[in-house]
Order: structure tokens, then sequence, then C-alpha cells
């Protein structure tokens, strides 16, 4: 009994081999993954847009936007202060054709000669640009639910605090107290906005039509437009397009005065 197992032991194991080395010369191994490429922190990726060569491609956008992205012309935004990240998703929206209301029939051929590298480039640049900013209509308003209130006032109420009966959110709770964006989520800077760009831009998220194939950031300020009266939008515009960062100059000069 000893003999036979210890022989049926032997051939088992002789049948492993035997079935190890045929998947061996019958199967192909599969190759080891390409090296990880490593770089040391201080470098940034390439995909990261560059300064300097956004400066050197910001001439094409000056007839329009303003060499700095001041433009003087208010039908057309203002880029200065931009977040890179956002200018790059709105140029590839123009050139996929998903942006495709407004001034998009003028963007699109200039969006459709640039690479992903040159929105990213283009962007980096005006994001160090400093923004200028308009003046606010103060005008009182004469009649109607907002009789005596500067016209200004109903869009700053809506900016700072939103309208909590309605369900509108502060506008400032993802475009920042300053109307400086967030480039995390790629919501734009809206501080000096020009106003007529940015009265139309929320009359078409109010329209609540889009061909974005991702539209969840559309959506999220179309759900808030929807609710927006024709007065609130024109003041909101007029409230952005007047919104700046006070200079320390300017924050020191009444505490001069005491």
């Amino acid at each position: 009994m000893r003999h036979a197992r210890v022989l049926g032991l032997v051939g088992i194991a002789a049948f492993a081999a035997a079935a190890v080395a045929f998947a061996q010369a019958t199967v192909t191994p599969v190759p080891d993954n390409a090296p990880v490429q490593t770089a040391p922190l201080v470098e940034k990726p390439a995909t990261w847009g560059d300064v300097k060569a956004g400066a050197a491609k910001a001439g094409t956008c000056a007839a329009c936007h303003g060499l700095d992205g001041n433009p003087t012309d208010p039908q057309y935004p203002r880029l200065a202060g931009q977040s890179e990240r956002y200018i790059a998703h709105q140029i590839a929206l123009f050139k996929s054709g998903e942006r495709n209301t407004g001034m998009a029939a003028v963007m699109k051929p200039f969006a459709d000669a640039l690479t992903a590298q040159d929105a990213r480039d283009l962007g980096a640049y005006f994001a160090t640009q400093k923004a200028g900013s308009g003046v606010a209509d103060d005008t009182v308003i004469a009649s109607g639910p907002n009789k005596d209130k500067k016209f200004f006032e109903v869009g700053q109420q809506l900016f700072r605090s939103g309208d909590k009966a309605r369900g509108i959110p502060a506008c400032m709770a993802c475009h920042g107290p300053a109307g400086a964006g967030n480039p995390g989520p790629a919501y734009p800077a809206v501080a000096g906005q020009q106003a007529a760009y940015a009265q139309r831009r929320l009359e078409e998220y109010r329209a609540g039509t889009t061909t974005q194939h991702d539209p969840h950031l559309f959506n999220v300020m179309a759900a808030v437009a929807s609710k927006l009266t024709d007065e609130e939008i024109g003041s909101l515009a007029s409230y952005l397009q007047g919104l700046h960062v006070r200079s320390a100059e300017a924050a020191a000069a009444p505490a001069a005065a005491h």
C-alpha cells in the first residue's frame, strides 16, 4: 500500500510538472506594464497651461476680448482673472459644437484651430491678468415689487443671500464672496463681468436648453436661473459688472479719515 501510494504521488507530481511545461510553451506571457513615469513635484505636468505660451497665442483673442482679457465691446466676456480650467473647458465646448448659443458662431472657427494644450495655455495666461470692472446701475426702481430700491441692489441681495422662500441659493456660495469663482469645480469668476454678456448667459441658462454631453454644470445654473425674473437677471448682471475686490488703499482710507 505504501509503495502504491508513493507511486501515485509521484505520478500526480509528474502530471503537474508536465501541465506547467505545456502552459509555458503554449501561452504567451502577459508583458510587464510600462515603467511609471515620475518627475520632481516642482515640475508641473505637461497638461498644465504655460503662461508664456498663452501670452504668445493671446493676440488672436485680442480683437474681441482685449489683449489682456478686458474687452471694450460689452457683448464680449471679460477673460482676465478667469480660471485656466474654466477657459479651457469653454473652448472645448465651442470646438465640439456643444456650446452653440449667443456668439458661439463667432467663437467656433477660432476654437477649431486650437489644440487642447493651446486652450490650457490661453487659460493660464488670462488667469494671470487683472480683471477690470465696470459700474453697477444705481437708478432707483420706480414701480413693481422692488420699488424704491436701487437697480443693482436687487442683484446684490441675490448674490449675497439668495432667496430662501423661492429656493434660490446665494450666488456667492459657488462663485465666492468677491466673485472670484472656484477653479476646482470650474465655477467661473464673475466679478467685473460685462453686464450685457452676463445677462445673455443668465437668459440662456433660464431657457434650460443645452446640447452639452455632460450638462451637470449647466443644469446647476439652469435650476437657479429658471426662477429669476427679467428684472432680477438684469439687476444681477449689473451688480456683477460693478463687483470688484476693494483695494487695500481704498479700504484703509476710511480708517485714516478717523
